[in-house]
């Protein structure tokens, strides 16, 4: 990446750092693209990138590049008056039969622009999308994991890769059919992709991470989910649990427990693991995964679009939990919406306001902190906050835009996520990378023409 700019010096008007507000304050960035010095600077030094309100960029923990593709494709009643996650799944099956390699690197590159240009500075990619149409290895059995790597090169978003175990079509132990086949590795052949995603992490700047994931307990074996987690130390592990009320079912049925339930009674739950969705949860499991230090992976315009059901932040929060937001099928790629609905599900379930909000913080303040804190922890980056030694992980808001101009403090977080939107995004930095100025990707006519042309092809092969 070093064809990519990286400023030394950032000033702000106001900015929310780890200690607080501040304003008039002037932030270096070493040429290892972490914080060095942050000073209160009353006027802009003469060499510096100025901006309104810079805030944490938080990494967007969850993504499934792919099905970025697909947005828009769903929102039809077909003959089955249920339609559900479950016939939402045929069309993507269906749609995966299509992609091919080029096709993949240039929608995820998509992806990541547009997720830089909606305030994120990282992603954690789920990446559960491995083999060739009919199931069989490429050459290299991490191709598609390398074209992941290569559209972070493009993007210059904070990528962390997380190669996905998926052994089987569900508890039963049933064979993998259709577009799933795409999906599958035994546990043997699942180690040497792993080497290949590391392999492909260790050709990007320092601040790429890896990781591991397990899909979930109706697709992994249990031998697969203590193999998939023995192959990291430090490293994050991730995995979806208690999405859908079947899915609890199921797991319920075959494992004796519900997935939470069974996952804290055989695992050492703690802060490397980030459990996705976990939208079907019972009070006392809510409260342990609060207490284990692990964090939720909540996406609540995909958890929406696909009817998972409405978190229980209030309880989570509580007991201290910690979350971060994900993009999930990317069907709507905004951070503002994102941690807008999550607040507002649970006004809706609940009837009240501010039900997130606490005696010591807004609204936008807890969502914003828990987004950016959690993300990080999630992706194994070491950003989150405006502070020395971190990663400079950073976006800016116009000062002058209608619905902040004159605020300060937190009530520019809370006009941001609840009177506004992602448009008054002005900057974003990625471990120092400068990849978006006056609103704008620096490479967004070249990755959105690429983009286009190959979602015309792919709809045409559909």
């Amino acid at each position: 990446m070093k064809d990519i700019e990286q400023m030394n010096t950032i000033w702000a008007e106001q900015a929310l750092t780890a200690k607080g507000w501040v304003s008039n304050v002037s932030i270096e960035i070493g040429a290892d693209g972490r914080i060095n010095v942050i000073n209160a600077a009353p006027t802009p030094p003469v060499e510096c990138t100025k901006v309104g309100i810079l805030l944490p960029a938080p990494s967007n923990l969850h993504s499934h590049a792919f099905q970025r593709a697909m947005a828009g494709m769903t929102e039809y009643r077909g003959d089955n008056p249920n339609d559900s996650f479950w016939t939402w799944r045929i069309l993507m099956y269906r749609f995966l039969d299509q992609l091919t390699p080029d096709d993949i690197e240039a929608i995820t590159a998509f992806v990541q622009m547009e997720m830089l240009e909606a305030g994120y500075a990282g992603v954690a990619e789920f990446h559960y999308l491995h083999h060739q149409p009919d199931g069989a290895q490429y050459d290299d059995i991490a191709e598609l994991s390398n074209r992941i790597a290569a559209a972070a090169v493009e993007s210059g978003i904070g990528l962390t890769l997380l190669p996905v175990l998926y052994e089987h079509g569900g508890c039963d132990g049933r064979a993998l059919q259709g577009g799933q086949c795409r999906f599958g590795n035994d546990v043997n052949n699942y180690e040497k992709l792993f080497e290949g995603a590391v392999a492909a992490i260790n050709t990007l700047p320092d601040d790429a991470q890896i990781g591991v994931a397990a899909h979930s307990l109706r697709a992994v074996s249990r031998e697969g989910l203590k193999a998939c987690r023995a192959l990291v130390s430090h490293e994050p592990m991730h995995i979806h649990i208690a999405e859908q009320i079947a899915e609890v079912e199921e797991v319920k049925a075959a494992w004796g427990l519900r997935p939470v339930e069974w996952l804290i009674a055989n695992h050492d739950i703690d802060e490397q693991w980030c459990l996705i969705h976990a939208t079907q949860m019972e009070a006392h499991e809510t409260i342990a995964v609060a207490k284990s230090g692990a964090v939720v992976g909540l996406c609540p315009i995909t958890e929406g679009n696909l009817g998972d059901g409405i978190f229980d932040g209030v309880r989570y929060l509580q007991n201290n939990g910690r979350f971060g937001i994900g993009a999930d099928s990317n069907i709507r790629i905004s951070l503002s919406e994102e941690l807008r609905m999550l607040e507002y599900t649970q006004r809706l379930r609940d009837h009240g306001r501010a039900v997130l909000a606490t005696q010591q913080a807004s609204t936008g303040r807890v969502l914003m902190d828990g987004a950016a804190r959690g993300g990080a922890q999630a992706a194994g980056r070491e950003s989150g906050a405006i502070e020395v030694g971190r990663l400079a992980d950073f976006f800016a808001l116009d000062a002058d835009a209608i619905d902040i101009v004159g605020k300060e403090g937190d009530a520019i977080l809370d006009s941001f996520i609840f009177a506004s939107d992602d448009s008054i995004i002005t900057d974003v930095w990625s471990a120092g990378r400068h990849m978006v100025k006056e609103g704008r990707h620096i490479k967004h006519d070249a990755i959105s023409a690429r983009y286009r042309t190959t979602i015309q092809s792919l709809k045409a092969r559909i």
